[in-house]
């Protein structure tokens, strides 16, 4: 580790903590006498998202939260249970351990979560991810989400397959 500082490489760690994103180090160079705090983090390997015009581009967690986020405004939902989404959606992608997912795949992982915790949000979510572009395609998601369920499926699911 070279120092921010004088740029030394005979740095030493001081203090190692773990925090929720990774490690926290506090270091010390001997050679100017500063002190200085690092933060490591594992790297993961996602893997690229296909979009419907079959772009590529890399998984983006910012995006995802910048989505849900808009899809959760004004609703009682707390950031954690928003940054609890995006984690459960990333694990989920990752788990899949393929070199690629489609953007359809990470959409429908984000309805099925949203879809257990808040209707509206659903619907927020879905009127952009689906590209409901009339009020009788929202009215069918909206019915289709009200109908009840027997063994607490996804509607839209449902209705494809009949």
């Amino acid at each position: 580790m070279h120092c921010p500082y004088c740029g030394g490489t005979s740095t030493q760690v001081v203090d190692t903590r773990t925090i929720r994103t990774g490690v926290r180090r506090r270091r010390f160079c001997p050679e100017c006498k500063q002190r200085f705090t690092t933060y490591e983090q594992a790297a993961s390997i996602l893997p690229l998202v296909v979009k419907r015009d079959g772009r590529r581009e890399e998984f983006d967690r910012n995006k995802l939260l910048s989505g849900l986020r808009k899809a959760c405004a004004k609703r009682p939902i707390s950031t954690e249970q928003i940054e609890q989404i995006a984690t459960r959606v990333e694990r989920q992608i990752q788990d899949s351990r393929t070199k690629e997912v489609s953007s359809e795949s990470v959409g429908q992982m984000v309805l099925e979560e949203l879809r257990k915790l808040d209707k509206v949000a659903y619907v927020r979510f879905a009127s952009v991810y689906l590209r409901m572009d009339d009020l009788e395609a929202l009215k069918q998601e909206m019915d289709a989400l009200l109908r009840p369920s027997g063994r607490g499926e996804n509607p839209r699911t449902r209705e494809k397959t009949s």
